[in-house]
């Protein structure tokens, strides 16, 4: 694949590229873990909406990015900023919330350079940490983060109807 990979940060024209990626990529990475369907279709409809991803885009704590490949959307990162982690100490501190990338796309180093954007955007804005919730078996994901430099702190469960998942979570000192 040539270098045609734009990464910007994403803006009011972007919401609907967001939420479609937002359902495929979540499907990719997860959704075989989610065993009622009707379930993960209902929060698809809730954290997946396209007004929900507008609502998100005019808030000042919320930061997405949005990659493009030949002009097609491939993937978005969200940070949240002044977020502490649960059941922690650790205050200035933001969350590394989403970066998805769809699958064709993954071995091109896409989710690095994502990373990189959100640690140096945390950094400029003066947090002290960076973390995240990573769901138990996704040891793909696990592993990505932990070889930069994210370290597990703890547990927390993340719902999806009436379901609950366990997630670690993660943290890395900026």
């Amino acid at each position: 694949m040539k270098e045609n990979i734009e990464i910007r940060r994403a803006n009011s024209a972007d919401p609907t590229s967001i939420a479609l990626l937002g359902r495929v990529t979540y499907t990719q990475s997860h959704g075989r873990y989610i065993e009622n369907k009707k379930e993960l279709f209902e929060f698809y409809n809730d954290a997946y909406s396209v007004s929900k991803i507008r609502d998100e885009l005019k808030e000042a704590k919320n930061l997405y990015w949005i990659v493009f490949s030949d002009e097609l959307p491939i993937g978005f990162a969200k940070l949240s900023l002044n977020n502490t982690p649960p059941n922690s100490q650790e205050l200035n501190s933001c969350k590394l919330e989403k970066i998805y990338i769809l699958d064709d796309f993954t071995g091109y180093k896409i989710g690095t350079k994502l990373q990189k954007i959100l640690l140096k955007t945390a950094k400029q804005l003066h947090f002290k940490n960076i973390w995240l919730a990573v769901y138990y078996k996704n040891t793909k994901g696990i592993n990505f983060y932990q070889k930069h430099g994210f370290k597990k702190t703890g547990d927390i469960d993340f719902v999806v109807g009436e379901s609950a998942y366990r997630n670690l979570i993660l943290l890395k000192k900026i």
